[in-house]
């Protein structure tokens, strides 16, 4: 296990640009770069980043050496990943589609993300505008759940997954999905960042819910760490 204090910082080399709406690389996007080591990421691994919004951390695995599949089903979000990708003259294809959807059949040494996980008062995901990126249902786990499912089709033999989620999203829950689909899957990485604005902005719907206590102004992020046997 390693925590926040432990794991290396990670700083974006060079601007990242958005376009309106796309999420902005912050404390989790930074948190998961993080936990892709040199001896994890070496030339020639084939990476997948799913969900990749601006194109951050898969520009710093491209900068690792990975040869990077970005795959967002945010239009604004691909323009975003491949501009940046082209400023930084990194070799990252990035693709629109909903998750595995844009790459039927492909496999992967390595899949990564940052999806969507913030609970939320719907019992869906936003199909545009800025909460697209962080909404994620009622318990925040709707992209969680889908990538759970992908993983071990997505991945070769040994392959791993790489994904942060808040705990506001039961990370209990990823870890036996993943398991009970065949895979080895802890939490490598924990860290504690002050609540955002998205959280703060619905924290009397989130303590309703029980899922933030009266007395909390941060929460829990956490890598998911999980290997195909």
């Amino acid at each position: 296990m390693v925590t926040a204090q432990d794991a290396p910082s990670v700083s974006w080399e060079g601007r990242i640009l958005r376009l309106p709406g796309v999420y902005a690389a912050q404390a989790d996007s930074s948190f998961l770069a993080s936990a892709m080591h040199r001896d994890l990421i070496r030339p020639g691994t084939d990476l997948l980043d799913l969900c990749t919004g601006s194109g951050a951390v898969a520009l710093h695995a491209a900068r690792l050496g990975a040869r990077v599949t970005a795959v967002d089903i945010s239009r604004r979000a691909v323009a975003s990943a491949r501009l940046n990708a082209a400023l930084a003259r990194l070799p990252v294809a990035v693709l629109r589609g909903d998750l595995m959807a844009a790459l039927p059949g492909r496999t992967f040494d390595v899949l990564v993300s940052n999806p969507p996980y913030v609970p939320a008062p719907s019992l869906s995901v936003p199909r545009r505008g800025a909460r697209r990126a962080w909404d994620a249902g009622l318990d925040g786990r709707i992209l969680i759940d889908r990538i759970c499912e992908a993983a071990p089709g997505a991945l070769r033999p040994g392959g791993q997954i790489f994904m942060v989620q808040s705990g506001l999203a039961c990370p209990e829950k990823t870890l036996h999905r993943l398991n009970r689909a065949g895979m080895s899957a802890s939490v490598s990485h924990r860290m504690t960042v002050p609540f955002g604005p998205v959280t703060c902005g619905r924290l009397a719907w989130l303590r309703d819910r029980g899922l933030v206590p009266a007395d909390t102004d941060s929460e829990e992020l956490v890598i998911i760490h999980a290997r195909k046997e």
